[in-house]
């Protein structure tokens, strides 16, 4: 092991999950005891209430966390599309700053599948070559769609130098990366401090059996759930679903207490920065035919809480933060300036206080199933959605039409769409100016966008 780092130049941990739900966590207000760890984490360090993904689809989201740009500006606006080499990435500036950069897990950023549907990069079930691994050079375990190459119990990723590695049978997958993660750091014997992006699949349904799977037991011990407002009354897949993917987010949640085990066994516990979040969430398919890919709270609603340097005191944070905030939020643990290009701000600034600017919306880009672009304030959601457009080839719209409004205040779970309230005109008014304002930001053209039925002459 390495000796400890000096705390301006903290070890980071990206702790990722994937399609997890913001309330499947105790500290958010799960009954069942699934997240001990992570509850015991958020009252020593700081607990991000109102956190939002900036894209609720696996592929763009990454590649928003990885160059802190949005989804239209790298051209990840959907899955099957490869990060393109020339951006910079979190990676290449920690190597540049001196760290030792490793990556374990998935990745969903390496294969491409053109607007024909044909594959012209397919890396799915084989080694992601270096040039497509986002510059994560010192140490890569990983493979590039997890869910092909695996099941809840039995699968492979590849080193760096692209020799399979098989999980051991028996091992449930979540323990299989905490286990490799483990060894990482037990291995490690260079003096720099390390950033390690530390990807899981859970609690992602598995995509070749249309489930969720979580591990032996999971249906048996969460059997005695209590029903999300959201899902109550509703159709979808959650009944039959629902304990396995709380099981999934119990294996995260003893891994990530192994992992912080693991660190204080090493000497380096208070060295070293964990943050965990996910992707997106999971609507269980109530919204539309599968999981995601909508601007309701169960898609875009993500749990975040980090602990360690610069992130301790048990404090819990109601600004409205996003994942586009992340990349810029580890360049400055670790010191390290980002570029004007990085569309979000340091979480370090509203998790230290409550900054006058600090932006009162979270934007989402939504793709695949539409072409959608939406707010979330602390009251209102509002979202819009391009007719006529395919959001698996079209990336924007230079015309939307409005499709939801919620008010969140008075219906949490967005059982009421008020989008064609008239006495909300106002309301709508005043979104839509925001609205427009934040795709302008995000480098997209200004698009004109029309009130809900209306058709532009």
């Amino acid at each position: 092991m390495a000796e400890k780092t000096s705390a301006s130049r903290p070890n980071i941990i990206f702790f990722f999950s994937d399609q997890q739900r913001w309330d499947t966590l105790g500290c958010y207000g799960q009954k069942l005891n699934v997240t001990p760890n992570l509850d015991r984490m958020a009252v020593e360090g700081v607990r991000f209430e109102n956190a939002f993904t900036c894209q609720p689809v696996c592929g763009p989201a990454r590649a928003c966390l990885q160059t802190g740009r949005y989804a239209t500006q790298t051209g990840n606006f959907r899955n099957g599309i490869a990060l393109d080499p020339r951006h910079k990435t979190i990676a290449n500036h920690f190597s540049q700053a001196g760290y030792e950069v490793a990556y374990i897990g998935k990745w969903h950023l390496a294969s491409t599948q053109g607007l024909g549907g044909e594959l012209d990069a397919d890396y799915k079930s084989s080694p992601v070559p270096p040039e497509r691994r986002g510059g994560y050079r010192d140490y890569w375990l990983a493979s590039d769609v997890l869910e092909f190459t695996s099941h809840g119990y039995g699968g492979y990723m590849f080193d760096g130098s692209g020799a399979r590695r098989d999980f051991p049978e028996g091992r449930f997958r979540a323990d299989c990366l905490g286990d490799w993660a483990i060894e990482y750091l037990e291995g490690r014997s260079d003096e720099r401090p390390f950033f390690l992006f530390l990807s899981f699949i859970e609690p992602h349904h598995q995509n070749d059996r249309s489930r969720y799977e979580g591990p032996a037991g999971s249906r048996e011990r969460f059997a005695d759930f209590e029903v999300p407002g959201d899902l109550a009354g509703t159709g979808g897949d959650w009944r039959e679903n629902y304990p396995d993917y709380l099981g999934c987010c119990h294996s995260l949640d003893f891994n990530l207490g192994r992992l912080r085990q693991a660190l204080g066994e090493f000497g380096i516990a208070d060295d070293t920065l964990i943050i965990y979040t996910c992707d997106h969430g999971s609507h269980f398919r109530t919204r539309n035919s599968e999981y995601k890919r909508s601007c309701h709270e169960a898609s875009i609603r993500i749990p975040m809480v980090a602990c360690g340097p610069g992130f301790t005191g048990g404090r819990v944070v109601s600004d409205i933060v996003s994942l586009i905030d992340v990349p810029p939020t580890l360049l400055r643990a670790g010191g390290i300036a980002a570029p004007v290009s990085m569309q979000g701000r340091p979480l370090q600034e509203t998790a230290g206080g409550a900054p006058a600017d600090w932006p009162e919306e979270a934007f989402v880009q939504i793709s695949e199933s539409e072409v959608a672009r939406a707010i979330r304030t602390k009251r209102w959601k509002y979202s819009v959605s391009a007719p006529g457009k395919d959001g698996a080839i079209h990336p924007a719209s230079d015309l939307y039409v409005e499709e939801f409004l919620y008010d969140l205040d008075a219906d949490p779970h967005e059982r009421t769409n008020l989008v064609v309230e008239e006495a909300l005109a106002d309301v709508r008014a005043g979104l839509r100016r925001r609205l427009m304002r934040r795709i302008i930001e995000a480098g997209e053209r200004e698009p004109e966008i029309l009130p809900a039925g209306e058709t532009r002459p």
